[in-house]
């Protein structure tokens, strides 16, 4: 059977809106009561076996850590090499397989999680990630859907992209598959990223093995239930959780590591980096090394902004999901003559903000994953409540008996380059700096020049001139710029994600870029007529 097949065009998954009577909250609200009330066992997932070690983590909700939502096996280094084992196993057919048919898979997947898997994988994104209903439905749903389905499009446009054939020949390019397995490693705040980072590369016809968070493993087990319904075969993906150390000590070992998708901290990132580059002649191949790592992400506004507009990104951007999106708002710039109105109605807003258990879907914040995130930033705001020249003007309190909460705060300071204004704290705080009116221009070089990081950013202004004098002194400060918006909520088909300096290599998930990384071109070049004589015409007599 032979043909061109017609891949379906794909359109962001809409968003949901839970309200009240909405049948869309009555099933959110029965899978949260059913999931809640029970503690599973979490295998690991080597060649489509589930293996039980019987060394288990425990799942906690954070924003009621008494909870065990899930028993989740560890795996030893025997069973990391096992898996290797079996993903060259897979390998033979899955990187052979037809586009078309790799493609079903994915496409499949989307439509179970768009429809069936919705709830299952929300919920537990908000009881294992303590994330609300909106800001799980936006990821773990839409997100994710909306990865799925368009990086297949993204991939049918790269194997179009075939190279031009001058008479009596013809020349193709085949997009081939890595030589080996890809090593994802997921992060714990974006659901979505945690299926994207596996999947990605496996559409590409690569085989892969996925080390989730331990503090995502709820909704990262559902979603690889998920793929293995929408007919994953088996060891394509393999799904092993143990400790992180060890994991990427033995996998970064292996001679048949062909890449390594990665989203975390620019720390553990820049190690991977260094054994890979220490280890070069010992692999078969040069691995692929694709990162999206951390941020300090700024909002600056210039004089004319709109002060209402800037106050509402600042506390939505710095707020939502306790501020664990590296996307958040972490620093922001206000001139003058601004402050006094942009203050009021952040302290307004902020006084109204409710935090507490997910499930009550009146609140708008949860807690932060962890006890070791916990203490992190405590110990942050601990250290301003001490120096001079730092207020907390809203916020700064946290309690820990029930679960890892952290009050939405505020920080202003005098000294632009203080540490919480420099620092990734990856929570619900925001350090602001008011600036003299006429600095505008020094404020955009201070803007530029405080991180070492460059993911994203945002610029609120009225002033023509004065966004384009933001988009040229910031142009490399941030790979996804905001105009007077928040610098959070990138959408999949709209504005691909990704930054550069410290923030990762910016090869941007959700669009063509990221999957050019997964794929290994052959040029190949066919002759219709080959010559007969080894003699050209200008070696004739004249």
């Amino acid at each position: 059977m032979s043909g061109t097949a017609n891949i379906p065009q794909p359109h962001n998954e809409p968003v949901l809106a839970y309200a009240p009577g909405s049948p869309e909250r009555a099933t959110l609200k029965a899978a949260l009561d059913r999931m809640a009330d029970e503690t599973i066992e979490i295998p690991v997932i080597i060649g489509g076996e589930e293996i039980r070690t019987g060394n288990q983590h425990s799942v906690v909700s954070p924003h009621e850590h008494r909870r065990v939502l899930a028993k989740a096996h560890q795996g030893d280094e025997q069973l990391v090499r096992r898996a290797v084992t079996a993903s060259r196993e897979a390998w033979r057919e899955w990187s052979a397989m037809r586009f078309e048919d790799r493609a079903a898979v994915f496409l499949k997947a989307a439509d179970l999680l768009a429809g069936p898997w919705r709830a299952t994988v929300n919920a537990a994104t908000m009881l294992g990630q303590s994330k609300t209903a909106y800001q799980a439905e936006i990821d773990s749903a839409c997100e994710l859907v909306d990865f799925l389905r368009f990086n297949v499009q993204f991939a049918e446009r790269i194997y179009q992209e075939q190279p031009r054939s001058a008479p009596q020949m013809w020349n193709r390019m085949e997009y081939r598959s890595l030589e080996g397995f890809v090593y994802a490693i997921t992060p714990f705040n974006f659901t979505a990223i945690g299926g994207n980072l596996p999947t990605a590369p496996a559409l590409m016809g690569n085989v892969v093995i996925w080390k989730p968070s331990h503090t995502a493993m709820l909704s990262n087990y559902y979603l690889m239930r998920m793929f293995e319904e929408a007919g994953l075969p088996p060891g394509v993906i393999n799904f092993i959780q143990g400790e992180s150390v060890m994991v990427s000590r033995t996998l970064l070992a292996e001679r048949g590591l062909a890449g390594i998708h990665f989203t975390g901290s620019t720390a553990v990132f820049n190690g991977l980096w260094r054994t890979v580059g220490e280890r070069l002649d010992h692999y078969a191949g040069y691995p692929r090394i694709v990162g999206e790592t951390g941020g300090k992400d700024f909002v600056v506004a210039h004089p004319s902004a709109d002060g209402d507009a800037l106050a509402v990104a600042l506390v939505r951007g710095a707020y939502e999901y306790q501020g664990q999106k590296c996307s958040a708002a972490s620093r922001a710039y206000v001139p003058a003559s601004l402050w006094p109105h942009v203050k009021e109605r952040m302290l307004a807003m902020i006084a109204e903000i409710r935090m507490g258990d997910v499930r009550d879907f009146r609140n708008f914040m949860g807690a932060v994953i962890d006890k070791r995130a916990y203490e992190r930033i405590t110990g942050y705001l601990a250290q301003a409540k001490r120096d001079p020249g730092v207020t907390i003007l809203a916020g700064g309190g946290a309690k820990d008996d029930t679960g890892w909460f952290i009050e939405p705060t505020l920080i202003q300071v005098s000294d632009p380059k203080y540490r919480t204004m420099c620092d990734e704290l990856f929570g619900p705080v925001l350090t602001l700096y008011v600036y003299p009116d006429a600095k505008w221009t020094e404020t955009l070089a201070l803007v530029d020049s405080t991180s070492p990081y460059a993911l994203t950013g945002a610029v609120f202004a009225r002033d023509r001139k004065a966004l384009a004098e933001a988009d040229a002194a910031l142009r490399h400060a941030a790979g996804n710029y905001y105009v007077n918006d928040k610098p959070t909520g990138a959408v999949v088909g709209q504005q691909p994600f990704g930054g550069a300096r410290a923030s990762g290599t910016n090869d941007k998930a959700g669009s063509i870029l990221n999957l050019l990384r997964w794929v290994s071109p052959r040029t190949m070049k066919e002759n219709f007529v080959p010559p007969k004589d080894f003699r050209y015409p200008f070696m004739a007599e004249a």
